[in-house]
């Protein structure tokens, strides 16, 4: 009895179990395949490329029929549009390019990127000649730019069986097509164009339409965003905020050297360097070589400033370090001559702009109250220990005293009895070493060391 209702139970189970997978398998059935959306509008940089390339590592995870990328740019960067490009071409998910109106310059190089392209009724594509913008102007680059651009444009177009020279006139417009286009014209094709030469599959004016002609009529479309991790990195990588962090960074570290300890300008700087290495380092424009530039840079800087006296060959490899690791980190892959002297102009002003304002930071922000209250104050400091005499009127001139730290350059010494900030004059000077006080400058007080044997006038300890 006990073993009949064993098999009982079991046979139950078995039916519940097999029925719970046919409606399941039924409902994936009713469900149809997936497809994803992602939308390519606006301006194309850098951080629209990570957005794309998880749009499609979630849908290959997924299991998705295909992805949508819903076009519709004046274009952008080419360095971000290789890269997205990139991501394209090495997805096994189908890809589908669906041309909302238009797909210009970087558009037109993702879109070649696709499997299918479609467009709708009006749209564009073409007109993919690069060019360099700066001040808000926009000039021709040199011919071994537009040699790669056009190379990157045939190289897609023939990945996926189009026509290589309508892709490379797209970009020079010394490519000569009978019947297309003309030397010295920049292809640019409207729907009917495109249809015409082989470049878009087919017209559709909606987004259900170009899955219905492709056999995706009932596929559940999940649509997808830029999330605020990339919206972030969109930010830093903006070429405005990237120069701005880069005169921060510099400017703190200017002047984090320019005055004793460690405070608000050198956090703010190395915090303004970290954004800016970590936006370029998701993009993938910052790889090992710039952090470690980067960072040997900042190295050699603060072994200059607090180890080294004077400004020597640390401090200059340091700069150069630094200013190779922040160039490096602009420059996209296959970068050329006219991008690197782009990535040249944009650090040299950013670092111009940090010495002009750190100048005047220095000149006038100790007169100011918020200045003294960031540098010694002596009248903050007379019961710590430290002298309440007033600097501005030499009245420690002449006075000697002891080392009380290495100077290199600066240091603590203690003089009638009282411990004191002081500066040595361009010279080391060790623990427990007599010094004398040669002149005070602004806060600064300059002192020597007293040989032996050395005849001093003055007061003494």
């Amino acid at each position: 009895m006990v073993t009949l209702s064993y098999r009982l139970l079991a046979l139950i189970a078995l039916i519940f179990t097999m029925g719970t997978a046919s409606v399941a398998f039924s409902q994936a059935a009713k469900q149809g395949p997936v497809v994803y959306l992602a939308q390519v509008d606006g301006m194309i940089d850098l951080g629209l490329a990570p957005y794309i390339e998880r749009v499609f590592a979630e849908a290959q995870r997924e299991g998705a029929a295909a992805v949508v990328l819903q076009i519709n740019t004046f274009g952008g960067r080419v360095d971000a549009a290789v890269q997205i490009r990139d991501a394209i071409l090495k997805s096994p998910v189908q890809s589908i390019a669906f041309i909302d109106t238009r797909a210009i310059s970087a558009g037109a190089l993702i879109s070649l990127a696709a499997n299918a392209i479609v467009m709708a009724p009006g749209g564009t594509i073409g007109a993919a000649m690069p060019v360099q913008s700066s001040g808000g102007e926009s000039t021709a680059v040199g011919e071994k730019t537009v040699s790669y651009v056009r190379k990157e444009f045939s190289a897609t177009a023939e990945s996926r069986g189009r026509d290589t020279l309508i892709a490379e006139a797209m970009v020079d417009a010394d490519v000569v097509i009978p019947g297309v286009t003309d030397r010295g014209k920049l292809l640019t094709l409207t729907t009917a164009e495109a249809l015409k030469v082989g470049i878009a599959d087919f017209e559709a004016p909606t987004l259900a339409l170009t899955l219905e002609k492709l056999g995706l009529k009932d596929a559940q479309v999940v649509e997808t965003s830029v999330n605020w991790a990339e919206e972030f990195v969109r930010f830093l990588t903006n070429p405005i905020v990237s120069s701005l962090l880069v005169t921060i960074a510099t400017l703190g570290i200017i002047l984090e050297i320019r005055t004793p300890g460690f405070g608000i300008p050198g956090a703010l700087g190395i915090t303004s360097l970290g954004l800016f290495l970590y936006g370029h380092w998701i993009v993938k424009l910052a790889g090992v070589e710039e952090l470690l530039l980067a960072g040997l840079g900042i190295v050699l800087l603060l072994v200059e400033a607090f180890v080294l006296p004077g400004f020597g060959i640390a401090g200059i490899l340091g700069l150069l370090a630094l200013l190779a690791g922040l160039m490096m980190s602009t420059l996209g892959e296959g970068f050329t001559m006219d991008s690197l002297f782009l990535a040249a102009a944009q650090v040299g002003a950013s670092l111009a702009a940090a010495i002009v304002i750190s100048l005047l930071l220095l000149r006038f922000l100790p007169k100011t109250k918020i200045g003294r209250q960031l540098v010694l104050d002596t009248g903050l400091t007379a019961k710590q220990g430290f002298t309440s005499e007033p600097l501005s009127d030499h009245a420690l001139v002449g006075k000697t005293g002891v080392a009380m730290s290495v100077l290199r350059p600066a240091g603590i010494a203690e003089i009638n009895g009282k411990r004191v900030d002081v500066v040595s004059d361009g010279g080391y000077i060790e623990a427990g070493q007599p010094i004398k006080v040669d002149h005070v400058d602004g806060n600064r007080i300059v002192v020597i060391e007293i040989l032996q044997g050395q005849t001093q006038f003055g007061d003494r300890q």
